[in-house]
């Protein structure tokens, strides 16, 4: 357990995230009552009154006997304990730390494979995670040097200057957790999910795609590669988004919370089709409720993609999927759509009659998602349906018309290692979907994996640079490039979640949610809207309500939540394709 002592709470978020990234999956205790389990680190934050300075310190959480006589077992192998890394208690002189700093980057006589989950190892002769163990020759970058030189000094900021007293403090908290580890995380000190739009914020302020590598290794401590793929991934958004006029124009999502079962490591809103067998229909009479509002409020502006997804919106039957889609069609020009995708993606749900329809309603894009090609996997996970379904309702869409199929994978299933991946990869470069999507597992608060964490226990989750790479080095041989990017909490090795294509097949709606530059309307149970605010960089959100029921009967207070918001947008003068003529009121050069 971490327990995090903070006299001001402004970046606890942060803080807490950081913390997250280097030790997944363990519970927090902010000192309030009893901790449930012995702390065994304690991370303390304290603003002096003035606020232009802010003291970190990382220290060892064990009782005060366990932490003797681990140091005295550290000295007597020759290498300082977990935890002593340098605070207020434990203060080490700046030229004791310029050496660690020099032996931790001499390469290692012979470098130790990473372990399970990531972990590189240091030199001998430098920092380690525990005794006896050395972790390879890394390189660090000349700002995480002069942060471990600085580790036990205040840091000096304007602690109401949120963007950079946050950069600092981070910056700081990864190298205090880089003395404890010897760990470098793939990203560094970024833990937002969308460092592509770092990337694509420097190459728009004139930056060179070199440039803005370094920028992302100096100031965040991001490793080349993934630095480098964020700059790869932000020069082809930028040149996909140049085909639309996002400005002016709105995405549309339809939520359709519904799947044959619920997945092992799932927290999206869904509800087993089983238990709605006949009742469904409520639920889209209060969707075209919803629907009739936006279509409304949203004349005049152009619509460039409809995305539907859930849940499982292929768990619905023929029938319902046809009235829905009569719906859409009769209040939004789908047509003038550049993209129209819904998501099949449980290949149980798929009939040739559902393909039949969304074929008749214009439907172009489609998922169908195995997650993996490893039946026990499929089978420990919940997914219903075997790898033989996956190939044969793959073959059904391809027989239908469909001509732009995504496949989602997930590296990190539990019980899955590098050579379960490579079979996967294997079987879907012989399928050839013209995109794919590779997730990184990431387990999340209300998924089954994390609430019953003492029934899985014992279950091994294992992802690494090594298993990643192989999965990019797969889809570049199937002619797919990469082309958007994000990143989730508690993944698994810390690493992202990553879209592939073919040229052409693309999917905008992915590249505008992620990037946020357009405004994004949802609809439907657990559904958020995004308000895009031209020249103010500034979004606004409404929710929905997750619960069906509830949707149901208080869609009118969902419908009112969308006006209050859009009242935002007319304050601000950019409603119905005004986005531009505002910033031409506010730009000369224009």
């Amino acid at each position: 357990m971490i327990e995090i002592r903070l006299n001001d709470d402004a970046y606890e978020q942060d803080i807490r995230e950081l913390l997250m990234a280097f030790y997944p999956g363990k519970p927090f205790f902010y000192g309030n009552g009893e901790a449930k389990e012995p702390v065994r680190l304690i991370v303390e934050g304290t603003v002096n009154e003035e606020r232009n300075l802010y003291r970190l310190r990382v220290m060892d959480g064990a009782p005060q006997k366990d932490r003797q006589s681990s140091r005295a077992a550290a000295e007597s192998a020759g290498c300082a304990a977990a935890g002593s890394e340098p605070d207020a208690k434990t203060d080490v002189p700046s030229d004791t730390r310029m050496k660690q700093v020099q032996d931790a980057e001499k390469p290692a006589a012979a470098a130790s494979p990473a372990s399970p989950d990531g972990d590189g190892d240091i030199s001998g002769t430098g920092l380690r995670e525990r005794c006896g163990e050395p972790r390879p020759y890394v390189e660090l970058p000349g700002v995480l040097q002069q942060e471990i030189v600085r580790a036990g000094d205040p840091i000096s900021l304007d602690y109401d200057d949120r963007t950079d007293a946050k950069n600092k403090i981070k910056r700081r908290l990864y190298a205090l957790l880089f003395l404890r580890t010897g760990r470098q995380l793939p990203w560094g000190a970024l833990t937002g999910i969308r460092p592509t739009k770092i990337a694509m914020t420097k190459l728009d302020e004139g930056m060179s795609g070199p440039e803005t590598v370094r920028f992302m290794r100096d100031n965040y401590f991001a490793s080349d590669e993934k630095a480098g793929l964020s700059v790869e991934i932000a020069e082809r958004e930028r040149q996909l988004l140049s085909q639309i006029d996002y400005r002016n124009g709105y995405s549309l999502y339809v939520g359709i919370p519904f799947c044959p079962t619920t997945c092992l490591y799932c927290s999206f809103t869904s509800y087993p089709i089983g238990k709605w067998i006949g009742k469904t229909g409520l639920y889209l009479d209060a969707l075209f409720k919803e629907l009739d509002y936006v279509s409304a409020k949203m004349k005049g502006r152009t619509l460039d993609t409809v995305y539907f997804g859930g849940g499982t919106p292929t768990s619905l039957p023929p029938e319902e999927l046809d009235r829905l889609f009569t719906k859409l069609r009769a209040v939004f020009d789908v047509d003038g759509a550049k993209e129209f995708t819904v998501e099949a993606g449980r290949p149980d749900s798929i009939t040739r009659e559902k393909l039949r329809v969304l074929k008749k309603h214009g439907v172009r894009r489609i998922s169908i998602n195995p997650q993996t090609m490893k039946q026990a996997t499929l089978d420990l996970i919940g997914r219903r349906h075997t790898v033989g379904a996956v190939k044969e309702k793959f073959a059904l869409a391809r027989e239908e018309g469909f001509d732009n199929i995504n496949m989602d994978l997930i590296v990190g299933l539990p019980e899955e290692d590098m050579a379960d991946v490579r079979a996967t990869m294997e079987q879907v470069r012989a399928l050839g979907p013209d995109s794919l999507t590779v997730h990184s597992l990431a387990i999340k608060r209300a998924a089954r994996l994390n609430t019953m964490k003492e029934v899985y226990k014992d279950l091994k989750i294992v992802n690494t640079q090594e298993i990643i790479g192989m999965t990019a080095r797969y889809a570049r041989e199937m002619g797919l490039e990469p082309y958007y990017l994000y990143r989730q909490k508690n993944m698994a090795g810390n690493f992202e979640n990553v879209g592939y294509a073919a040229p052409g097949k693309a999917c905008l709606y992915n590249i505008l949610i992620m990037e946020e530059q357009q405004t994004i309307v949802g609809c439907g149970a657990g559904t958020t809207t995004k308000l895009v605010i031209p020249g103010q960089n500034r979004i606004e959100r409404a929710e929905t309500v997750k619960n069906v029921e509830q949707y149901i009967a208080r869609v009118d207070e969902m419908i009112e939540r969308k006006e209050r918001l859009f009242a935002e947008e007319d304050k601000a003068g950019t409603h119905r394709g005004l986005g531009i003529q505002a910033e031409m009121q506010t730009d000369p050069a224009k």
